[in-house]
C-alpha cells in the first residue's frame, strides 16, 4: 500500500484567462499566433490552430502584459498544449505584434 510520501504533487492553480500571444521562435522569425486559456507561474495552457508547428523550445509574448515567456512544450493534443516557463524576456525588437 503507498504511503503518504508517495502520493502526487498537488497542481498548482492555475487562472483561467483569455489572452492574445505569440509563439516567436528563432527559425527565420517565425511567429504563430494563440491565445492563453490558462496560467500560473510556471506555465500556461495555449490554444493553437491544430495545424501550426509549434517548436520544443520559443518565446511567449503576451502583448497585454508586455512580457514574452522563455517556454518549453510539455504537451500537444489536437488545438491545445501545455508549456512551462523558464523565465521572462523583453519583446524583440523586430516583432510590431
Amino acid at each position: 500500500m503507498p504511503g503518504p510520501t508517495d502520493a502526487p504533487p498537488p497542481r498548482e492553480h492555475r487562472r483561467r484567462v483569455l489572452k492574445r500571444a505569440a509563439i516567436i521562435s528563432g527559425i527565420n522569425d517565425s511567429v504563430v499566433q494563440c491565445t492563453i486559456r490558462n496560467m500560473h507561474e510556471h506555465g500556461a495552457e495555449l490554444v493553437v490552430h491544430a495545424e501550426a508547428r509549434v517548436p520544443g523550445e520559443f518565446l511567449l509574448f503576451v502583448p497585454l502584459d508586455n512580457i514574452g515567456y522563455r517556454a518549453e512544450l510539455r504537451w500537444r493534443k489536437r488545438d491545445r498544449c501545455g508549456v512551462s516557463f523558464h523565465g521572462t524576456e523583453p519583446k524583440p525588437s523586430w516583432y510590431y505584434g
